[in-house]
């Protein structure tokens, strides 16, 4: 083992770009489209991420929201029943899984459902109902605990991605109220690393404090000022951890900025929209966020990787590269600073 800096790890949010001429609104069935997942799975791991989320073609409210609403998966309103919590993509993690033990290795994988707060305001909006929250709270839950039956990847890393939290003014419940419902929805995640996925870093703090959840993500690539806006004592007091972004993955905000400076569009050159991307968001940059967070939270740097999902990038080609541009800058990191 190296030292501490060689524990950070390489994990993605999860969207991806679908294949060329598919959408989500022609997404295919069954088998078809489980091989589409573990071929997106598979392009995340030849890019070198260690900790590969199963790609999030489904929206991400919906593909929770439609079974927990369904009267035949449910306990009561809003609480899904745990033999109903399953998430399709995992069957293809599964799968890819087998493949890999025969090569002997083991595919490691992180995990995301979407959060009871975010999943709350999507069908409610700016409401109190504590009790709906709760229950969304325990179908998290058991989705978390059912990922836990995949038999050929290990659930090392999960995440309740709560993108709203800090920023949405629909979230009228208290912290009391959140805190206690991201406490249920993070109880099955006993022995391994718990994510949650903020978009702000307001409510970072207030997670910190959640038991069960041990990692705050965090946007600090399109955002590099909001790392300072985390105190490093508090996650110290709650013997918490951060994830950094150290590229950025809002690509139309980018391009947008390239085409001002460079008076073109750039949207109409595929071949000069992926140069000019990523000689900004070059590999060097993103080792230097990376030692900036580590220099502002040492030890407390656990996972680095994109901001949020790649799923509204222009291709998987594009996706791939910057992902494969993480991986460098982060095996930088660690060279530079190993013994």
């Amino acid at each position: 083992m190296m030292g501490e800096r060689s524990k950070i790890i390489f994990d993605d949010i999860g969207s991806y770009p679908l294949p060329v001429g598919m959408s989500r609104d022609n997404l295919p069935s069954g088998d078809s489209y489980l091989a589409v997942v573990e071929d997106a799975i598979l392009q995340k791991i030849e890019a070198g991420v260690e900790r590969p989320t199963y790609p999030q073609f489904r929206d991400m409210i919906k593909m929770f929201m439609e079974p927990i609403e369904d009267p035949l998966q449910s306990e009561s309103p809003y609480a899904i029943r745990a033999e109903s919590a399953r998430i399709l993509e995992l069957e293809a993690l599964d799968v890819l899984g087998k493949k890999m033990e025969r090569e002997g290795k083991r595919l490691q994988a992180r995990v995301c459902v979407t959060g009871p707060v975010e999943l709350y305001i999507a069908r409610f909006g700016a409401t109190e109902y504590v009790d709906i929250l709760d229950n969304l709270a325990k179908s998290v839950a058991r989705f978390l605990e059912g990922a836990k039956k995949g038999r050929h990847f290990e659930f090392s890393v999960a995440s309740i991605d709560e993108p709203s939290l800090g920023i949405s003014p629909n979230v009228i419940f208290s912290d009391d109220q959140i805190k206690e419902a991201l406490e249920i929805a993070a109880r099955p995640c006993e022995g391994i690393d718990c994510e949650v996925h903020l978009h702000s870093p307001l409510m970072a703090e207030l997670c910190s404090g959640v038991p069960g959840i041990n990692v705050i993500g965090v946007e600090s690539a399109s955002n590099p000022d909001y790392l300072k806006l985390v105190d490093r004592n508090v996650l110290e007091e709650n013997d918490a951890y951060i994830r950094v972004g150290i590229a950025r993955t809002d690509i139309n905000a980018l391009v947008a900025r390239l085409n001002d400076q460079l008076a073109t569009n750039l949207w109409r050159d595929s071949d000069r929209l992926e140069r000019e991307v990523f000689a900004a968001e070059s590999v060097e940059l993103m080792e230097r966020r990376l030692s900036e967070a580590f220099r502002l939270f040492g030890d407390r740097v656990r996972y680095a990787g994109p901001d949020c999902g790649l799923g509204s990038w222009p291709n998987q080609k594009m996706a791939a590269r910057c992902l494969a541009s993480c991986a460098k800058a982060i095996s930088y990191f660690r060279s530079r600073r190993s013994p």
